[in-house]
């Protein structure tokens, strides 16, 4: 193996563990439309507010990871850990993927956004890290 990808490996083997937990709410980078999925009140920790939202009445599919990421992390925030995993599973599993952006402008792919949450979930990190 050639000694420049080495340290390209190492980063990518520890970057999810070092990672916080994810927030979504961009839709796939070719749609310029952000999506309702509560980012703003997750991020002034309206967590029940958030929680509403992305229960009640959407636009927004139901199956669509940024809606069950930040579902998930507004559980998790209220100590509801069984729920913050089952909707961090479903986006996981959701037959939609994409490319969510994150707060800090990075993007991730949104299965491997649910896996980083449901690691920090388990690990009992903070759930902090919101995508706008």
């Amino acid at each position: 193996m050639p000694k420049p990808l080495l340290p390209l490996i190492a980063v990518a083997l520890t970057a999810p563990a070092t990672a916080q937990s994810i927030v979504v709410v961009t839709a796939p980078p070719a749609d310029t439309m952000i999506l309702p999925v509560a980012y703003s009140e997750l991020a002034a920790g309206e967590n029940q507010a958030a929680i509403d939202k992305l229960t009640g009445e959407s636009r927004v599919d139901a199956r669509d990871p940024s809606r069950l990421i930040n579902l998930g992390t507004a559980y998790a925030r209220l100590g509801r850990a069984t729920d913050a995993r089952n909707a961090y599973l479903a986006a996981e599993s959701s037959p939609i993927r994409y490319d969510l952006e994150l707060a800090d402008g990075r993007y991730m792919d949104s299965r491997w956004a649910a896996r980083t949450a449901l690691a920090n979930l388990s690990a009992g990190r903070p759930q902090l890290a919101l995508a706008r």
